[in-house]
């Protein structure tokens, strides 16, 4: 299994980054590769092509409903419509919270008539409830966050040793909660937001995680590394990773986007 960062920019797109939007693949017995998104959000479709044909997705994951990680779903919903090739394929399974299919009807602005469920096969996420796409379990857990949210635990083949299953955990959006300590708990990997800082937005809990806070949970958990993301472009990286290098002796990096990590 292997997560190539699409975009990893917090709350917006930021100068280096498109916001969230994270590319799990791994292949099966037969070679086949699977791709799997964890939120496509705002301006990520772009460089989402660089990585691979969009049409070629199987799955995509969303944690939640604001445009930061699902707005490019409406550019998505054109580009499987309308490209020129004549290529088709079944409708593309997107699974979120309760109320996906109509925000991404008031998002996109559909005509009468015009339905995104044919190219968007929207199925609601149940908590603890695994979804398989291939060789991928995705499994979502319920985090703490102002809309309903999901963190979600991605089991696979390990790239090494195919017969060995490795674990990505997904924070989402989330502020510390008994679903992200779920999450980390025996992660090989946790991908963790870290959009506060502390010290500067202790009085603002509810939204989101801090570096240190995103460190605690993986010290808790027993990750066996930490991964921060969805830091705004007013934050500094270098930051958040120290404070989560101050509670877990964990191997520590800032998402950088266009990476690609191997578990």
């Amino acid at each position: 299994m292997r997560l190539t960062v699409v975009g990893c920019a917090g709350s917006f797109p930021g100068p280096d980054s498109a916001a969230s939007c994270y590319l799990v693949q791994a292949d099966d017995a037969d070679g086949r590769t699977w791709s799997v998104l964890l939120d496509l959000g705002s301006g990520a479709l772009g460089p989402l092509q660089r990585h691979l044909d969009p049409a070629d997705v199987d799955a995509i994951a969303l944690s939640h409903l604001h445009p930061d990680h699902m707005a490019d779903l409406c550019g998505l919903y054109v580009y499987l419509k309308y490209r020129p090739d004549g290529r088709t394929r079944a409708p593309l399974p997107v699974h979120g919270p309760v109320g996906t299919e109509p925000r991404l009807e008031e998002a996109y602005g559909t005509e009468a008539g015009e339905r995104l469920v044919d190219q968007l096969a929207v199925r609601v996420w149940q908590a603890g409830g695994p979804v398989q796409v291939g060789p991928l379990t995705l499994t979502p857990v319920a985090v703490h966050h102002p809309v309903p949210a999901f963190g979600v635990r991605v089991a696979g083949p390990s790239e090494d040793d195919p017969d060995r299953t490795v674990v990505l955990a997904y924070t989402g959006d989330t502020d510390a909660c008994e679903g992200v300590d779920a999450l980390a708990t025996g992660a090989d990997l946790l991908l963790s937001e870290a959009a506060f800082v502390e010290g500067r937005d202790d009085a603002i809990r509810g939204i989101h995680l801090t570096g240190r806070r995103a460190g605690e949970a993986a010290a808790r958990g027993g990750s066996g590394r930490l991964l921060l993301t969805h830091v705004p472009a007013w934050n500094s990286t270098d930051a958040a990773v120290l404070e989560a290098r101050e509670v877990y002796d964990g191997p520590v990096e800032a998402a950088r986007a266009g990476t690609t990590v191997r578990l």
